[in-house]
C-alpha cells in the first residue's frame, strides 16, 4: 500500500493530535485505506476520461485541469489598486469552483456509510474517526486548491507584492474552511430532519440548488458596485453582510488601502470570524451528523400506488400506441429516480431558468421598464434551449445500466417508439417545466403580444431536440451506458455546434419579427419541418430495424 506525500508530511504534526486525544496510527491506517480507495473513483471534472489504467490517481490528473481554471483570476489582477472589486470578483469565482468541486466530488465522502460496518465494530475512538474523515476532506482539498491558485499566486507575488499575496494566501485558507463547513451543515441540517429515501433525494436536490445558486451569486456580487468614469465604486448596503466574497475582498481594501471604515472593519472581522466560528460548530456537531448517518442506510421508499395524473394524459396526447406510452412511462420514471442522472442534467434546466431573467435584468438595467416591454428583449429565451444538446446526450446514460439487457430480450416490435417516446418524455417532463415559468415572467413582462414569438420558441425547441438526437444519440438505446462512459470531450464540437444552432433559430426569429407578418409565417413554416422531420426521422429508424 502506498505511504503517500501527504500521510508523510501529516506526520510532522502527529504530537498535536495525540495531545489532543486521537489515535494517530489508526488515524494514518484509514486515512491511507481511503487513499488508496479513491484512485478507483473518478472526479467529476475528470468523469468523461476514456482512460481505464487502476493504478493510476484519476483526482491527481485533474488537478490540471484545475490549473487551467485559475488562470480565469489572473485578468483582474490587473485591475489596479480597486481590491473591493477584484477581490470580491475573483474570490467568487474561487468560491464557485471549489464549493462545486466540494458538493460533486466530496460529498460522497462526508456522506460514507460504508465504512460504519467496520469501522463501528472495532474499539475505535470515535474523535479517531471523526478526524479522519475532515483530514481525508482536507487533504484533496488542499491539493484541489493549491493547483487552482498556484498560477495566479506567482502572478500575484510579482504584480501586487508579498503583502498582497500574504493576505489572499490566509484567505484562502479560510475560505477553505468555510466551505468545508458550510457544504456539511446544510447536509447536517437536511440530516436532522429526513430520513431513508427522502433524505437522499432532498441531498441530491441540495447539491443542485447550490450549484445554481453559486451561479447566480456573481450577478448579487457585480451588483454590489456601481460603474462610473470606467471605474467601479463600492457602496455598501445592509444585504452585503451576506454575500461572502464581499467580506474576503475587505481585508485587502482595509490593511492594503488603509480604508479603516466601520463597514471594512465589520466585513474583515466576518471573513476572520465566520469560517473560524463554522469549523468549530462543525466539529462539534459531527457526533450528531454520524448518527444521523445512519438514516442513510435506511431504506424508507414507499411504492405510491397507480393513479390517474397528468403524465397520464401526456401519454394519451403524444403517444400513438400501447407500446409508446410503457416506453415513455418508463423514460419519465428512469428521469425522476434517477441521482445521478438529476445531479448532472437538472443544473443545467436551472441554468436554462435562470440565464434569460439574467439578460433581462441587465436590458432593464440600461432603459426603462416602459422601453424593456416593448422591445425585443424577450428573445433572450432561447437561451433556455442551448442546454438542449447536453440534456439529450445524456439520456444515453444511467446509474443502472447493467439492466440494459432487458431491451435486448424484450420482443420490442418498434425500436423506433423507444427514442421517439424518450425524447417526448424528455421535453414534458424537464424542458416544458423551465419553459412554462418563462413564459408566465415573460408574458408578464412583455405582455401577450410575444404568445407568438413563445410558440417558435417551443417549436424550435422541439427541432433542436431532434436535431440534437441525431447529431449526438443516434445509435444507442436511452439509458444503457455507464457515466464514466460519457466523452464529453470527443462531444465538445458537437455541443457547440448545437449551441451555434439556437443562435441560428434566434437570429431568423429576430429577422421574422421585422418583416409584417414575419412571425405567422416564420411559426407556420417551423410546424411542418419539425412535424415532417420527425417523422422522416424515426420512420428511417423503422427502416433500419
Amino acid at each position: 500500500m502506498n505511504d503517500y506525500r501527504s500521510l508523510k508530511f501529516l506526520d510532522l504534526f502527529q504530537s498535536i493530535f495525540r495531545s489532543i486525544n486521537i489515535d494517530y496510527d489508526v488515524m494514518r491506517k484509514i486515512l491511507q485505506i481511503k487513499l488508496t480507495m479513491d484512485q478507483r473513483r473518478v472526479p467529476t471534472i475528470f468523469a468523461n476520461s476514456t482512460s481505464k489504467k487502476k493504478d493510476s490517481n484519476q483526482f491527481l490528473k485533474s488537478l490540471g485541469i484545475y490549473a487551467l481554471y485559475g488562470l480565469a483570476l489572473i485578468p483582474f489582477l490587473f485591475l489596479g489598486e480597486n481590491y473591493m472589486f477584484q477581490s470580491s470578483i475573483m474570490f467568487g469565482i474561487t468560491m464557485f469552483i471549489l464549493m462545486t468541486s466540494m458538493i460533486s466530488d466530496f460529498s460522497s465522502v462526508l456522506l460514507d456509510v460504508r465504512d460504519k460496518t467496520i469501522l463501528h465494530t472495532k474499539p475505535l475512538n470515535t474523535r479517531t474517526v471523526n478526524a479522519a474523515k475532515i483530514i481525508h476532506v482536507t487533504i484533496y482539498m488542499t491539493m484541489l486548491t493549491g493547483a487552482f491558485i498556484a498560477i495566479p499566486a506567482i502572478v500575484m507575488l510579482f504584480v501586487k507584492g508579498f503583502a498582497y499575496f500574504l493576505v489572499f494566501f490566509v484567505e484562502i485558507i479560510l475560505l477553505v474552511l468555510f466551505i468545508m463547513a458550510l457544504t456539511a451543515m446544510v447536509y447536517i441540517f437536511v440530516l436532522r430532519f429526513f430520513s431513508g429515501e427522502r433524505l437522499k433525494d432532498i441531498i441530491n436536490y441540495v447539491q443542485i440548488l447550490l450549484s445554481v445558486g453559486i451561479v447566480v451569486g456573481y450577478q448579487i456580487v457585480i451588483r454590489a458596485f456601481d460603474f462610473v468614469d470606467l471605474n467601479f465604486t463600492y457602496d455598501f448596503s445592509w444585504w452585503h453582510v451576506f454575500i461572502p466574497p464581499i467580506w474576503f475582498a475587505a481585508p485587502f481594501e482595509l490593511l492594503l488601502n488603509q480604508n479603516y471604515t466601520s463597514v471594512m472593519i465589520i466585513l474583515s472581522l466576518l471573513t476572520l470570524i465566520v469560517p473560524i466560528v463554522s469549523i468549530i460548530v462543525y466539529y462539534r456537531l459531527m457526533p450528531t451528523f454520524e448518527r444521523n448517518l445512519q438514516k442513510l442506510m435506511e431504506d424508507t421508499a414507499k411504492t405510491k400506488k397507480s393513479r390517474w395524473n397528468f403524465r397520464n394524459l401526456w401519454e394519451r396526447l403524444l403517444c400513438s400506441s400501447k407500446e409508446e406510452r410503457l416506453f415513455f412511462r418508463f423514460s419519465q420514471i428512469m428521469m425522476g429516480r434517477e441521482r445521478e442522472f438529476k445531479l448532472k442534467v437538472y443544473p443545467s434546466l436551472g441554468m436554462a431558468l435562470v440565464f434569460p431573467f439574467i439578460f433581462v435584468f441587465n436590458a432593464l438595467n440600461t432603459g426603462s421598464f416602459s422601453e424593456l416591454a416593448t422591445s425585443r428583449v424577450y428573445l433572450n429565451i432561447y437561451f433556455c434551449n442551448i442546454i438542449i444538446g447536453i440534456v439529450v446526450h445524456m439520456l444515453k446514460f444511467s446509474g443502472k445500466y447493467k439492466g440494459a439487457w432487458v431491451f435486448q430480450v424484450t420482443p420490442i416490435k418498434k425500436t423506433e417508439r423507444f427514442y421517439s417516446a424518450t425524447l417526448k418524455a424528455f421535453l414534458v417532463k424537464l424542458y416544458v417545466p423551465v419553459y412554462l415559468i418563462l413564459c408566465v415572467a415573460f408574458i408578464a413582462i412583455f405582455s401577450f403580444r410575444i404568445l407568438p414569438d413563445l410558440m417558435i420558441v417551443f417549436v424550435t425547441a422541439v427541432l433542436n431536440t431532434l436535431i440534437a438526437y441525431k447529431v449526438i444519440n443516434n445509435e444507442e438505446f436511452p439509458f444503457t451506458q455507464a457515466f464514466e462512459s460519457a466523452q464529453e470531450g470527443a462531444n465538445s464540437i458537437k455541443y457547440f455546434l448545437l449551441m451555434f444552432l439556437v443562435a441560428l433559430f434566434a437570429g431568423l426569429h429576430f429577422l421574422a419579427t421585422i418583416i409584417p407578418f414575419g412571425v405567422y409565417l416564420y411559426l407556420a413554416i417551423l410546424l411542418v419541418v419539425t412535424f415532417v422531420a420527425w417523422r422522416i426521422v424515426f420512420s428511417k429508424r423503422e427502416a433500419m430495424v
